[in-house]
């Protein structure tokens, strides 16, 4: 939910923002009521604080800023903490319904902190792209794979690596016209943004499917952030990577109806083939 995104960056933020913060974090259906004057009033910061904490958090404006808080407060769906709930002795629906509640909870609370404006952002600049390569390590690295075998139908010369060495040498040798879309649940990997580095450098845009407050979220062109969290220390990231994955299908639905009725022939023609490549019934 949105008031997790706001605490998670409080640190992050400057200490006039922070005012903002702890008020948003303290009465947040307060502030829905308030007009952008009356809430840097009430909260002893000026108008122009109160955009650029709307910035910060990847809002267009406040206007932006107080509608998803209203979806937010109108969707607030708790979201147990499935993993450390499940019982050794749980029953097989016990978990099932467990694991699906915390990953419909976490697909609502993207939903509700996702910026339309950086996905739009981030759909021109895939739209455009010369080329497209996807970078993730580990768990990640499987997420990035998903996303780029719907990218590669879309046209545009795309790859997904995994590999560190790999995905730091290829980085280095991109450029201008180039994008990396980079999934990282921390955003914390140092060869990750090691190679987020050399891929700016040389002048390509990047795109990272990441956690808001991490250092690959503020090092990126473009951040989509998906602030799930979850325990990893046994389990593998879950319901972060179900999160990271459905961000992916948003970016390959946005490109494809920005290519146009001309790409969706193509499209229906690739699917042709595949579809005289199955048996019947």
């Amino acid at each position: 939910m949105l008031l997790s995104q706001v605490e998670a960056m409080r640190e992050q933020l400057r200490p006039s923002e922070r005012k903002l913060a702890d008020y948003v974090m303290e009465a947040p259906r307060e502030v829905l009521d308030l007009a952008m004057t009356d809430f840097a009033t009430r909260a002893g910061v000026s108008q122009p604080t109160i955009a650029r904490f709307c910035r910060a958090l990847g809002f267009s404006g406040f206007r932006e800023f107080k509608i998803r808080l209203a979806q937010s407060i109108a969707s607030d769906v708790p979201a147990p903490a499935v993993y450390r709930d499940v019982r050794p002795d749980e029953p097989a629906a016990g978990v099932a319904a467990k694991v699906l509640d915390r990953t419909i909870g976490a697909l609502l609370q993207v939903r509700n902190s996702l910026s339309s404006d950086s996905v739009a952002a981030a759909i021109s600049l895939l739209a455009d792209a010369r080329r497209i390569e996807f970078y993730g390590a580990g768990g990640s690295g499987i997420a990035a794979l998903d996303v780029q075998h719907k990218f590669f139908r879309l046209g545009v010369p795309s790859v997904a690596y995994s590999d560190p060495h790999t995905y730091t040498t290829s980085a280095a040798l991109l450029g201008a016209g180039d994008v990396v879309v980079v999934i990282s649940n921390t955003g914390r990997t140092r060869d990750i943004l090691d190679a987020v580095k050399s891929a700016l450098a040389g002048g390509a845009k990047v795109i990272a499917i990441t956690h808001g407050n991490s250092p690959l979220a503020r090092m990126a062109s473009v951040g989509l952030f998906a602030n799930v969290d979850e325990d990893t220390d046994i389990f593998s990231p879950m319901t972060s990577r179900v999160s990271h994955l459905a961000i992916g299908d948003i970016l390959a639905v946005g490109v494809a109806l920005a290519r146009g009725p001309e790409f969706a022939e193509r499209l229906a023609e690739a699917k042709g083939v595949l579809d005289r490549r199955r048996v019947g019934n």
